[in-house]
Order: C-alpha cells, then sequence, then structure tokens
C-alpha cells in the first residue's frame, strides 16, 4: 500500500472529530503529525484513505474506535517523582493538611497516563505522613485512554523507567520480576490498594460521577496545553467545584492559570490554592 496521505479537508473532518468527542484541540500545524499517528492505524484497518477513518469512526457506535483514537492522540509523556519542587511544597504543608482534614484525604491524579504519577502519590504519603496516626488516604487516578490505564493497573515497569524513583522506595514498594520475557519491577499490592483507576474524559466525561466526592488535591500536570481557552475556563471551574476549601491544585510547569483563576490563589509555581 502506497503511503497515506491526510489532505486538508480529511484532516479538517478529523480536527472536529477529535475536538467534539476528545476535547483536545489540534491547531493547523498539526497536520503532519496527525498523519504520522494515524497512518499505521488506517492501514492495519485495510483502509485506503484517512477520509474513509473518519467514516469509520463516525459510523463506530459503541465507542472501540474513539478509545483508540484517544491513546494515539494524547500523548502519554510521564515518570515518577516529576517537578521536584512540587514535591516539596506537598511535603512542607502536608501535616496540616492532615490535621485540617482529620486523617482523611482524597486525591485526583487527572490524566495519570501509565500510573507513574498516582503511584509516585501513594509512595509520598506512605513515606511523608507522620508514623505515629493511622490515616485514611485514597487516590482516584482516571485517564482517557484504556490502553495506558492497563498499564498503570498493571503495574510493570522497566528499569529505566523506575530510574527516577529512589533506591530504598524500589526496595519498598516494588517487586523485581520477569514479565513478558522483560525484567523489570512491580508495584507491590499493598500501594496498589490506595489507587482506584477509571477510564475518563476530563472533557466530555459526565461530572454528576462526583456528586457524592470532592477533594483535597488534585493534579492535573501538561494537559490543559491540549486545550483551547473555552475548555481550560470550563476544566478550572470543575476543579474549583469539586476541591473542599483550602484544597490543592498542582498543574504543569509550562501551565499557568493567569485569567482563569476561579477563586484559586498561586501558592508556588503551578500549584494553586482555593480560597
Amino acid at each position: 500500500m502506497e503511503r497515506l496521505v491526510l489532505r486538508r479537508k480529511e484532516f479538517m473532518l478529523l480536527q472536529a472529530f477529535i475536538y467534539e468527542h476528545i476535547g483536545i484541540s489540534l491547531g493547523d500545524h498539526k497536520i503532519y503529525l496527525v498523519q504520522a499517528r494515524l497512518a499505521k492505524r488506517v492501514k492495519h484497518l485495510g483502509l485506503e484513505s484517512f477520509g474513509a477513518y473518519y467514516d469509520f469512526l463516525v459510523a463506530d457506535k459503541q465507542g472501540g474506535e474513539l478509545e483508540y483514537l484517544s491513546s494515539l492522540i494524547s500523548t502519554n509523556v510521564t515518570s515518577f517523582f516529576r517537578e521536584e519542587k512540587q514535591w516539596e511544597f506537598l511535603k512542607a504543608h502536608l501535616p496540616s493538611l492532615l490535621a485540617k482534614r482529620g486523617g482523611k484525604l482524597r486525591i485526583w491524579s487527572a490524566a495519570c497516563s501509565s500510573g507513574e504519577e498516582p503511584y509516585s502519590l501513594a509512595m509520598f504519603f506512605k513515606e511523608h505522613a507522620p508514623r505515629d496516626k493511622t490515616y485514611d488516604i485514597k487516590i482516584l487516578a482516571t485517564d482517557v485512554s484504556a490502553k495506558v490505564l492497563k498499564m498503570a493497573m498493571k503495574g510493570f515497569y522497566l528499569p529505566k523507567v523506575c530510574s527516577t524513583v529512589p533506591s530504598n522506595y524500589l526496595h519498598t514498594y516494588f517487586s523485581c520480576v520477569e514479565h513478558e520475557g522483560q525484567r523489570g519491577y512491580a508495584v507491590n499490592e499493598n500501594l496498589k490498594k490506595m489507587v482506584l483507576f477509571r477510564e475518563f474524559n476530563l472533557v466530555t466525561g459526565n461530572y454528576a460521577l462526583f456528586e457524592q466526592t470532592s477533594f483535597d488535591i488534585i493534579f492535573c500536570r501538561n494537559v490543559m496545553i491540549y486545550f483551547d481557552k473555552p475548555t481550560q475556563n470550563s476544566l478550572v471551574e470543575k476543579f474549583y467545584a469539586l476541591l473542599n476549601k483550602e484544597g490543592y491544585l498542582f498543574i504543569g510547569s509550562s501551565e499557568a492559570l493567569t485569567d482563569m483563576k476561579k477563586g484559586f490563589q498561586s501558592r508556588s509555581a503551578s500549584i494553586y490554592q482555593k480560597v
């Protein structure tokens, strides 16, 4: 089969479909990125053009292909304990936060990708919550991609992925195992118990699911950069509504709320508190 070329008209159809169903706003300059990421999938399905793939998407009423498209379009770049200054801030404010909440914390890792962020949070709380008391700490981890969520729930990581995990954490919270012919590290069950993984689209998802839920901390890092301003504003408003008073919102170091603070106060670079 000859090389597939994404024509401008086909791109505009996919661009609108992705915005409506996934929430990601793709600029016109992303045409070659979309072509590169989708070409293999189009060929695998035996389709002759990106236009035929668009028709396939629209006809798929079960949503399975939309799920696959989400995993291809979204960039699942993550690592254990990234954004070091955020962890330092959280460590400094954890005792007062635990005291205010009576030892009960609820955390949301939004766009958790393959699980490094929620497992980092679980290890952090295991290590830094004072040892003289028992705490009730739970982490909800969501992502739009079922593919990466399966990886996250499996909790198996190659050594290079674990290079940013302190060696004593590796010894305490992971087991060295072989999986599908590869040696790596598997997250221990006692850590997994702190995390609940669920598929959720931040833009089109049904927030009524959170009616009985509120959070003390929300991590949503390096996600809003993919959305346009109205979508960013809407998402920040939803986060504000879901946070308890004085709860924290952590975003990516390349992001800022600026004109979208909506009742948040900046506490440090990329860290905001509901007031």
